[in-house]
């Protein structure tokens, strides 16, 4: 355990570096007990190490460590690597020696003996695969094409089971992400006015069927969410430092993402955007936005990585092309956009922050300011503020269930009124698809669903 927690330290990823970095001591006791000495640490620190993975030290190869390999890693799961076709396909096989198979708590788990992972270009491929019947089980993720592309013989003749789980997470944040590290990005006013021309009510009803729900919280439905709620005194408390770090709409549980007409063309909320543009400094001059005082264009590139983005994309870019904005949206391969994401090489981008149900010490690495200049942090706003840090800090360091909530919901509050991001939306439920051959047990998934505790029916 030493080994893996010294190698990790100088080699595993940036949070994990971060994370075991602080730690002041770690000394092998004997052959089994490590001690580790985490005196002036937040409380998650000993979860952080119990979730630690062990690597054994004769099967791991320290000096390539934080380079990419092919080579299965040694595990203890209940499934091996059998083959691995780089960009095609992995096949995992049931370990028949895996060591907790017959534990009370493993019953029903893992029931597969071997599972196919196939991977394709894009979803549209993806898609064509699961309707030839090549692949058994789909979790769809566009809801455009959940309406209307599931009438495919297979799923008339009932050998692909179509189904809607709700499921009980947070659900988290998806956006437009702003670079602040790029100056037009820099006011709030400008990144408030931005979110103004994402027509949400126009793009719901007519590419989705009305199935989404805008995003009002990093935290929407569940008991952190600080969106229509005013503040209690626990959270004033921690804000009480950092005044003018959340709004008085949003304190008080006032705010919403703006409301369109649904027209596609709201002019009153074009005239809104405008005003704020105005005040940050900027003018329409024969048509384009321009900033008063050099007369330079408001444009800039929105980084997409598929084509569903880079339709939604392209949307918003023409609305904001009404208040004289030129937005060109660039679509990049995996590789490409990976590399500039990691290296903030981008003006705006499309981005999904999972929302735990517990958030504590990962937020830094998400959030914190000193993410925001660590290469391949997910900081990919630039976020500096120090009441951030100072919710973030509260949240890990509450004592009771009310100090926690408290702190998230602070926290929330704090992120919204930075307009970090333009919101989008999210689905209620998860939709799957499946094959006839496949069964599940009936349960609404809490943690979303997982085809650990499915199994194949009997021919």
């Amino acid at each position: 355990m030493l080994f893996t927690f010294d190698l990790l330290k100088q080699k595993g990823r940036p949070q994990q570096r971060d994370a075991f970095g602080r730690v002041k001591r770690a000394e092998a006791l004997d052959l089994m007990t490590v001690r580790f000495d985490l005196s002036g640490l937040d409380s998650e620190m000993p979860l952080a190490l119990a979730m630690m993975p062990v690597l054994p030290k004769h099967g791991t190869d320290v000096e390539h460590f934080d380079n990419p390999t092919l080579k299965p890693p040694v595990g203890t799961g209940p499934y091996v690597i059998a083959d691995v076709q780089p960009g095609e396909r992995l096949i995992l096989r049931r370990n028949p020696d895996y060591w907790a198979q017959d534990l009370p708590v493993q019953r029903g788990l893992f029931n597969f003996d071997e599972i196919e992972i196939d991977y394709y270009r894009d979803a549209d491929s993806s898609f064509e695969a699961f309707k030839a019947g090549l692949c058994d089980f789909r979790q769809e993720t566009d809801a455009g094409r959940w309406i209307s592309s599931y009438d495919f013989p297979a799923v008339r003749d009932g050998r692909t089971v179509k189904e809607s789980l709700p499921y009980g997470l947070p659900k988290g944040m998806e956006g437009f992400a702003f670079n602040m590290r790029r100056s037009i990005f820099a006011d709030v006013r400008v990144r408030e006015a931005l979110g103004m021309m994402f027509d949400f009510e126009w793009i719901n009803a007519n590419f989705y069927g009305g199935l989404y729900r805008r995003s009002r919280s990093f935290f929407d439905d569940s008991e952190l969410a600080s969106a229509g709620r005013p503040a209690d005194a626990g959270e004033r408390a921690l804000l009480a430092a950092f005044p003018g770090a959340v709004r008085d709409d949003i304190l008080e549980g006032r705010w919403e993402p703006p409301i369109t007409d649904g027209s596609g063309r709201d002019r009153t909320m074009a005239q809104r955007a405008l005003a704020l543009l105005g005040e940050a400094g900027y003018a329409i001059k024969d048509g384009v936005l321009v900033e008063r005082t050099s007369s330079r264009p408001f444009a800039f590139e929105i980084l997409v990585q598929s084509r569903t983005q880079e339709r939604l994309s392209r949307i918003y870019a023409d609305s904001l092309r009404r208040i004289g904005i030129y937005a060109n949206v660039r679509l990049a391969d995996e590789v490409q956009y990976e590399r500039r994401r990691q290296k903030f090489d981008f003006d705006m981008l499309i981005a999904a922050w999972i929302a735990s149900p517990s958030p504590g010490y990962e937020q830094r690495f998400l959030w914190g300011s000193q993410s925001a200049d660590q290469e391949a942090s997910y900081n990919l706003a630039g976020a500096r503020s120090p009441a951030i840090d100072a919710m973030i800090a509260a949240m890990v360091a509450a004592k009771t269930h009310e100090e926690f909530d408290d702190a998230v919901r602070a926290y929330d509050r704090v992120l919204l009124s930075g307009f970090y991001i333009v919101p989008l939306f999210y689905a209620r439920e998860q939709w799957i698809a499946y094959s006839n051959k496949l069964a599940h047990p009936k349960y609404i998934p809490l943690f979303g669903v997982t085809i650990d505790n499915w199994w194949q029916k009997q021919p």
